[in-house]
């Protein structure tokens, strides 16, 4: 065992200082948000498509095939990379591919949850006044949530809905 005042204990307990130090930086940068290498907004994020025509291609250039093309608009999705114009989008079945930029908004919309059989409850703000009858599969414009309700529009309808009967919105997340 190396006496204190050797040198090789001093480089030792230097050594040993900056490993934690790298160590604790390292974990102060994991719990810290991803930021998109192009936009320098958080990846993952929702948004939501700005067309009713949207091709999703196998990579990000236009030489990549087109796999599939959406063909609703306001549909949200979620980002997952980026690649200079191209955005890496997952939609709600799990399914991911790439879009340009341009045909995706930051405006926030939600579906109501397509795993659910019946149609979900849209409430008054007190949570208790039911105001319609919303089917799997609806998408709203998401106005607002407090981490358990979220209130979303539509042409027909205003209202409050529980968080996880939505998808567009993460798990407890605050959207003002």
């Amino acid at each position: 065992m190396p006496h204190r005042n050797t040198p090789l204990f001093s480089r030792l307990l230097t050594l040993t200082l900056a490993c934690l130090s790298l160590i604790c930086a390292q974990a102060a940068t994991a719990q810290e948000p991803q930021k998109g290498p192009v936009s320098n907004l958080p990846v993952p994020r929702y948004v939501s498509l700005k067309s009713d025509r949207v091709n999703v291609r196998e990579g990000p250039s236009k030489e990549h095939p087109t796999v599939w093309v959406y063909t609703r608009a306001a549909l949200p999705v979620e980002i997952t990379a980026e690649f200079e114009t191209w955005r890496k989008i997952r939609d709600w079945e799990g399914a991911e591919g790439w879009v340009l930029h341009s045909l995706l908004s930051g405006r926030r919309t939600a579906l109501v949850a397509p795993s659910k059989k019946e149609p979900l409850l849209l409430t008054e703000k007190d949570h208790q006044t039911p105001v319609a009858k919303l089917s799997p599969g609806v998408v709203g414009s998401l106005r607002s949530c407090d981490g358990k309700w979220c209130r979303l529009t539509g042409k027909d309808f205003d209202g409050y809905i529980q968080q996880e009967n939505l998808w567009g919105v993460y798990p407890g997340e605050k959207v003002e």
